[in-house]
């Protein structure tokens, strides 16, 4: 890892196309671009044009689509520009053997898994947006940075909250982790009501701009539910010290509640660009171009408890935690499969918990994450599973 406090931070960026990729470039632009980063990689899947359009303005040594029929496209685009193009497992491979201080670990879904546990097997500091790391292979993962030598810094607003109102002369004195959860556009909606929205409704998030998966995952609480299982591998925590409360306003991103009945918490604008910025120049805070909290206008900041009934999400991440082993990576594999189904029109809202649930409870006997095998074996059974469960229910309706 460079050390010299003058040179640029060797960055790779692991999913550069999507929301918090592009927010991460937004970023290093607001930092001094060139002159603060030297960016290693970026990767993208489909949008070849925007990932060709990254790659030039940040002059990077190598761009890959995770799609190797975007091969030849991305290859065309960058065509005459010296920059190095792949495609496939085997580009984002390449991806990670390529040497970078930080990893902006942003690939949505299990295609980040690999990669991103390379880099930290190689030492870098690992800025993680992907849940799938800590979710499906938290163990592994965590070992991996361990042994690495590199840095593990949530991106993820909520865990990045918990990072920074983490004492870590006060370790023994944390009594519990409170993440803070929207409650999404369906937080007063009974189930009746949520029984036929459509993926476009539960997109609309009212505080926070994101992507389509991260949007419906806030919309269902299966976001939050999987938040749960991260912190545990982040912090270190008992499943029974990690609580959930909902604040609309999403003013205090989560907190801290300590023995002595203290609440350290962590507050801000709600700007993804802020938990990006520190995990960036983590330990020094950057100086950042966000909008500013104004106490005097905050007219209040509201706090209830989360309805389980009408999000099991949450219920099913408990579930997941005390069960341990590979419930984690059944239930995340389970999830992606029944989001897409809802996406595509072939179930209804409620119905992903259902199928997450009945794939998780089938399959609850399944042994330990030892190795990366074991994972992408639970995976590819729980996706099995539930691509099965779809296909019948779209019979029966």
């Amino acid at each position: 890892m460079t050390t010299g406090t003058n040179a640029p931070r060797r960055l790779s960026i692991f999913g550069s196309t999507g929301s918090i990729g592009q927010n991460t470039l937004d970023v290093i632009q607001q930092l001094g671009g060139r002159e603060s980063y030297e960016i290693s990689v970026v990767t993208g899947n489909e949008n070849v044009e925007l990932l060709a359009q990254q790659a030039r303005s940040t002059g990077a040594r190598l761009a890959v689509t995770a799609s190797d029929s975007k091969y030849r496209s991305l290859k065309a685009e960058l065509s005459g520009s010296g920059i190095a193009v792949a495609a496939g497992a085997q580009g984002l491979a390449e991806a990670a053997d390529i040497e970078a201080d930080w990893v902006m670990a942003a690939i949505v879904g299990t295609a980040g898994l690999v990669p991103t546990l390379a880099a930290a097997r190689k030492g870098a500091a690992i800025a993680l947006a992907n849940k799938e790391c800590l979710v499906s292979a938290g163990d592994l993962f965590v070992e991996a940075v361990l042994k690495g030598g590199g840095l593990l810094i949530p991106v993820d607003s909520e865990h990045s909250a918990i990072f920074q109102s983490l004492d870590e002369n006060q370790r023994h004195a944390v009594e519990r982790i409170i993440l803070t959860a929207s409650g999404g556009p369906f937080r007063t909606w009974s189930r009746a009501e949520m029984a036929n929205v459509t993926a476009a409704t539960a997109r609309a998030h009212p505080n926070w701009s994101m992507g389509l998966k991260i949007s419906i995952g806030s919309a269902s609480m299966f976001n939050k539910a999987l938040e749960m299982i991260e912190a545990k591998h982040l912090f270190s925590v008992r499943p029974d010290q990690i609580e959930v409360v909902v604040h609309p306003q999403s003013i205090v991103h989560s907190m801290v509640g300590y023995t002595d009945g203290s609440i350290i918490a962590q507050l801000g604008s709600p700007d993804m660009r802020t938990a990006i910025g520190y995990a960036l120049e983590y330990p020094r805070r950057p100086k950042l171009n966000v909008e500013r909290l104004d106490f005097a206008k905050l007219s209040r900041l509201d706090f209830e408890a989360p309805d389980e009934k009408r999000f099991p999400a949450l219920r099913l991440a408990r579930t997941a935690l005390e069960r341990g082993g590979l419930q984690g990576a059944i239930m995340n594999a389970a999830e992606e499969v029944a989001f897409h189904a809802f996406v595509d029109e072939r179930i209804g809202f409620l119905q992903m918990a259902d199928i997450v649930e009945a794939v998780m409870d089938r399959m609850a006997g399944t042994g330990g994450a030892h190795t990366m095998d074991d994972v992408f074996a639970a995976d590819t059974e729980a996706r099995r599973l539930a691509a099965e469960l779809v296909a019948l229910n779209e019979k029966a309706a």
